[in-house]
């Protein structure tokens, strides 16, 4: 399978917070969806994350667009919407302890979002999709196809509106 992984628009908010599962808007899709459309291969079938930042952008690519919770970003639980300085020092320790299996307050680990992310890729009925989503759920999926560590993985920063497509087994 062949699969176009496109991350949203730089999304409308304030430097430095904690966002994931928090749905914040984007920058306009209409510049980025035209990149994306002289790159794709026209007629692929589209999945999106709910959350507006890839909304916008889906519509933009394509005319039915489907969407599926399962492509949401990482949720942050009590740190969403919170300046990364003012969750507690404990918290950030704690995850920096154990960065694929801590879960913050009320929130997802990274390997549950992986376990997410795997379990939406399996349902694929197809041999090549375009999926808008999030740098989380990207980082997650080349950490799978590539057999890395999910934090060797949490390194890698797709950058606003980029395509990475994936060879999946």
């Amino acid at each position: 399978m062949i699969l176009h992984l496109i991350r949203h628009p730089r999304p409308l908010i304030a430097p430095g917070i904690c966002y994931g599962a928090l749905d914040v808007p984007a920058e306009d899709a209409a510049a980025v969806a035209a990149v994306l459309l002289a790159e794709l291969p026209p007629g692929l079938p589209l999945w999106s994350s709910p959350l507006q930042r890839c909304r916008g952008l889906a519509a933009a690519l394509h005319g039915q667009p489907l969407f599926d919770e399962r492509l949401q970003e990482m949720n942050f639980g009590a740190w969403e919407g919170l300046p990364w300085d003012e969750i507690p020092r404990a918290e950030i320790d704690a995850w920096a302890a154990d960065v694929a299996g801590y879960a913050p307050p009320g929130g997802e680990s990274p390997w549950q979002l992986q376990q997410r992310v795997l379990a939406f890729i399996t349902t694929l009925p197809v041999a090549e999709a375009v999926l808008v989503t999030h740098a989380g759920v990207i980082r997650v999926l080349q950490a799978a196809q590539s057999g890395s560590s999910l934090e060797a993985a949490l390194a890698c920063r797709p950058t606003y509106g980029s395509r990475l497509v994936l060879h999946w087994p």
